[in-house]
């Protein structure tokens, strides 16, 4: 169980939709957009001295519809937008490939918190669906939903703690307070 008082030595956020508008495959850097809110949040975690990373499925370079030059770019436009992140953990496989990390497999999470040097408990993963909380609660990381249009309405029922929008989610990391999505209502 997370100790909801003390904060945790990370942050570990989902890209498309989470911290950036979600453009399907993007392989464009010129149509990467902050989330409204996104760069005052990350700047609050800096502020507060939590490491915060980036841990993202990038199946379109499996499905060959970005090449994984261009999606670098498309992360250093993030990482010139929003950053600079302390560790980046991307995963290029599809569903079929049965990798270790592609979310809901606890890969990306474990590997970042490795990177940082913490413990996976001692991480929060912020995201936008249910595979992000699926990565998190098999990594043993805390996980915040922050639902966009594409969020099923069953994962937000499922999720261990539901913010409104990344502030909120921020709110909840830097103040301690666990929601529930009864508590948001939803």
């Amino acid at each position: 169980m997370h100790d909801p008082v003390r904060r945790p030595a990370a942050v570990l956020f989902d890209r498309d939709g989470t911290l950036i508008i979600d453009v399907p495959y993007n392989s464009d850097p010129e149509r990467v957009e902050p989330v409204p809110g996104a760069g005052e949040a990350l700047a609050r975690l800096r502020a507060a001295g939590i490491a915060i990373g980036v841990v993202t499925n990038q199946s379109g370079v499996a499905k060959g519809l970005i090449a994984p030059d261009a999606l670098q770019a498309v992360n250093d436009r993030v990482d010139a937008l929003l950053g600079p992140f302390d560790v980046w953990e991307v995963c290029p496989h599809d569903d079929g490939h049965r990798c270790d990390c592609r979310k809901p497999a606890p890969g990306l999470v474990l590997r970042a918190a490795r990177r940082l040097g913490v413990p996976p408990e001692d991480c929060v993963v912020i995201g936008d669906i249910g595979r992000d909380m699926a990565a998190a609660r098999a990594a043993g990381a805390r996980g915040i939903l922050v639902p966009t249009p594409v969020t099923l309405p069953e994962e937000v029922a499922a999720a261990p703690e539901v913010a409104a929008d990344l502030t909120a989610a921020v709110d909840l990391v830097l103040g301690g307070v666990q929601l529930t999505a009864e508590d948001e209502g939803a």
